[in-house]
């Protein structure tokens, strides 16, 4: 019965490892629950990049739901995804901040300045604490937050044209009818 053991956790490892597999197919990795979703966003206050003795604060932004969206110069994928924010940002009809992510200031202006600016504002979060609060990963990572500060949305990766259509729009405009 004792050479039989191994086997038997064996076996077991195989099921479990089978279930992984099972339970991960059909689901888009990118799609990671937040717990944040529906709870009050973290309070922040970050200086602004192109003034560091200005600083924004959630406190600033209540009142009207916005778009945080963190990216950084050193993103590949960040550049992929800014091409759609400057031809998508301005029809979102609400504030799209940037939130320049653990990113050498200099470079994350220059990058602006070659790429564009989407962006109403730009925070930087240089040591990335407050990304922690957050439950940031990477970049790109965006955050749509309502009018009373309440995160409703939470997209890990790059915008396309198809997600702001069918994923982003539909949740402004859902928040645009929940307000008084």
């Amino acid at each position: 019965m004792s050479r039989l053991v191994p086997l038997f956790a064996f076996l077991l490892l195989v099921a479990l490892f089978g279930f992984g597999i099972w339970w991960n197919t059909g689901h888009d990795q990118r799609e990671v629950p937040s717990p944040l979703i529906g709870k009050p966003a973290p309070a922040y206050a970050l200086p602004h990049l192109d003034d560091p003795s200005r600083t924004l604060a959630k406190a600033d932004m209540l009142g009207k739901p916005y778009l945080l969206n963190v990216f950084a110069s050193w993103c590949v994928a960040c550049g992929d995804e800014h091409p759609v924010l400057m031809a998508e940002g301005r029809s979102l009809g609400i504030p799209l901040v940037g939130y320049d992510y653990k990113d050498d200031p200099a470079d994350a202006k220059a990058w602006l300045a070659q790429h564009g600016n989407p962006y109403d504002l730009v925070i930087a979060d240089r040591e990335g604490r407050t990304a922690i609060d957050f439950g940031v990963y990477g970049a790109p990572e965006s955050f749509l937050i309502d009018a009373r500060g309440v995160i409703r949305y939470k997209r890990i990766g790059p915008f396309t044209p198809e997600v702001i259509e069918k994923e982003l729009k539909p949740r402004i405009a859902a928040l645009r009818k929940e307000a008084p």
